[in-house]
């Protein structure tokens, strides 16, 4: 699954940088540069995760945040430069789930925009599970009781040696 992170910030460079790191963690990028713009692609994209920026036209971030609130629990991000206790305070009473100031390390939003997929979704785990058993020719590797058969029959092998 390719999981989707809604931005809404008016600095569409800031954007930008954050979509390349983004990219290599394979997590698409849905922009806005304003609110009106951030609730429109909210409803019609369903994104995994917001990430929202106080200060911009149209509605500000506070009031799209409590516009998610109302009819969604998907984790919400504040990025911004009002980095006052205040402002952030009232940012997390709204219901984000985290705090951004800026300027901030692209890197570590990504990090905890990674966070807050673990903790919501099964981003990072691996989806596909290994088979129990593996067949080449006449041997049988089972992985689940860690063992080897060669037609049939059990081979005592010690655990270094089941490892190779």
């Amino acid at each position: 699954m390719k999981y989707k992170v809604l931005a809404a910030d008016d600095e569409i460079e800031l954007l930008d940088v954050l979509e390349l790191f983004l990219q290599k963690e394979n997590i698409e990028l849905i922009k806005a540069c304003d609110g009106i713009t951030a609730m429109s692609l909210f409803q019609h994209r369903e994104p995994h995760l917001v990430l929202l920026d106080i200060m911009m036209p149209g509605l500000d971030g506070f009031s799209v945040l409590k516009k998610i609130r109302g009819v969604s629990k998907v984790p919400v991000i504040m990025v911004t430069a009002k980095g006052e206790d205040y402002d952030k305070i009232l940012g997390l009473e709204l219901g984000a789930d985290d705090y951004i100031a800026k300027p901030y390390n692209p890197m570590e939003v990504v990090a905890r925009i990674k966070a807050g997929l673990r903790r919501n979704y099964d981003y990072g785990k691996q989806t596909t599970e290994l088979p129990k058993e593996i067949f080449l020719f006449d041997l049988v590797l089972n992985e689940t009781e860690g063992i080897v058969r060669k037609k049939n029959k059990v081979i005592d092998l010690t655990k270094t040696e089941y490892l190779i």
